[in-house]
């Protein structure tokens, strides 16, 4: 495990890329596919309290995707839910937008699962139905988009976004300084903006730049799909005909960053990725792009939501921690992946 804190006080976790024995594992995403990888069989299957239990009936929802990350997390978690005998998986569509997903929720509260797992469109807009399930008596797995009122979940779980833009910060500054750059141009294309995750992601790498005395020079928003980061590339570029390193925070979208890179035959810099798909990972290991890194952000948090939250439903805790319950918050680590390590991250690319 790269890095692993415990406070007991606040019962937060921090996690690498490990597992736990409580069933709780990383584990490689599913693509399209939802039968349980290797990882997901052996998390299932491996004695405590992946022993067949009470049975749990898990509600899950999150936004529809047919590819990439979101549509790594829905299969994620089913693959995940399909390794336990003792786990029934009730999804609900999310529909096109908060109100829609929040109108389908509806339907789970009534049906009274033992757990909800939930990614929601906007943390903040589906706030009040955390609330309304837990009223209820039904534990909340809060997965990746955060609910700003702590009682609207049982559990978080989710990435590090503060911590991807210190990674990506950090390995930008290091390549500078071994070329020799003291006053880099700098560039970031960032996702969807109104996100609090983009902020948190945009704050960090802001942060870390600036202690190295550097900041971003221009910052064109994305939408996390290949077509907007090309649109927003095309305007990155146009705004600076000459840059030295550029972040672009979602892999999905990079490809279209790519695609207007090569279509400016813009190869002057250095460009970081974000969350570790599986297109970038063999780019960066075939290093024959300006895409030299990602920095993790994986789906496979959906695959630990699963676990989890099934030892909430069978009133567990985890079997490597003291504490006779699950923790409230878990915050999975941003790791750096280069061509030095691409082979040991490629199983885990969605």
């Amino acid at each position: 495990m790269t890095q692993h804190s415990r406070d007991l006080s606040r019962r937060r976790l921090l996690f690498g890329g490990a597992a736990l024995s409580a069933g709780v594992v990383l584990a490689g995403c599913t693509s399209n596919e939802e039968a349980p990888t290797a990882a997901q069989t052996k998390a299932a299957a491996t004695g405590g309290n992946s022993e067949p239990g009470k049975k749990v009936t898990i509600g899950f929802s999150a936004p529809a995707a047919d590819h990439g990350w979101i549509a790594a997390i829905t299969n994620n978690a089913k693959a995940q839910a399909a390794a336990y005998s003792d786990v029934e998986l009730k999804s609900v569509e999310a529909g096109a937008d908060a109100a829609a997903q929040r109108a389908a929720l509806s339907t789970l509260i009534s049906q009274k699962p033992d757990v909800i797992v939930l990614l929601p469109h906007d943390g903040k807009e589906l706030n009040a139905f955390g609330l309304e399930a837990m009223k209820a008596g039904i534990p909340v797995v809060n997965l990746d988009r955060a609910f700003p009122d702590a009682k609207a979940y049982r559990l978080q779980i989710k990435g590090d976004n503060y911590g991807m833009g210190v990674a990506a910060a950090t390995y930008i500054v290091e390549e500078l300084k071994k070329k020799g750059v003291s006053n880099p141009i700098i560039g970031e294309i960032p996702g969807i903006d109104s996100l609090e995750l983009t902020q948190e992601r945009s704050k960090g790498f802001a942060d870390t730049l600036a202690s190295y005395g550097f900041k971003v020079a221009n910052r064109r928003p994305a939408e996390f799909t290949a077509d907007s980061g090309q649109q927003a590339a095309t305007g990155l570029f146009q705004a600076l005909p000459k840059m030295d390193a550029l972040w672009n925070h979602d892999d999905d979208q990079g490809i279209g960053v790519l695609a207007a890179i090569n279509q400016a035959n813009r190869k002057e810099f250095l460009m970081v990725g974000g969350a570790g798909s599986k297109k970038a990972i063999e780019d960066i290991q075939a290093d024959n792009t300006v895409l030299k890194a990602t920095v993790t952000y994986s789906p496979s948090m959906a695959s630990s939501a699963i676990s989890l939250a099934r030892l909430i439903g069978q009133g567990k805790g985890m079997s490597d921690l003291v504490e006779l319950q699950v923790p409230k918050e878990i915050v999975l680590a941003s790791e750096t992946i280069t061509k030095e390590n691409a082979s040991d991250y490629l199983k885990l690319g969605f």
